[in-house]
């Protein structure tokens, strides 16, 4: 979770934006829109998706590694669990 107002905001401004595409895409997938757009409409989530994690994996650095008062080895622990989200998100 964001620690910082502005943070939080910048995330759930990025939650909603991604919100209103998903719901485009149920709306042209219930209508029968055409094939490419609703290709583009699922590309247009996946990008703001990644961008939402780009976004949360960089608060998270800040906040727990560079701001957070942490022992080396907390640091090694909390990079470690990184590591393994990021290996999971990328599969």
């Amino acid at each position: 979770m964001p620690h910082s107002p502005e943070d939080k905001k910048r995330i759930l401004t990025r939650v909603r934006r991604i919100r209103g595409q998903v719901d485009a895409l149920e709306r042209a997938l219930e209508s029968g829109g055409p094939c490419l757009a609703i290709l583009q409409q699922i590309a247009a989530v996946r990008g703001a998706s990644n961008g939402l994690m780009g976004e949360m994996v960089e608060i998270h650095l800040k906040d727990e590694l560079v701001s957070g008062e942490t022992t080396p080895d907390q640091r090694a622990i909390r990079m470690a669990e990184i590591g393994h989200l990021l290996r999971a998100y990328l599969k």
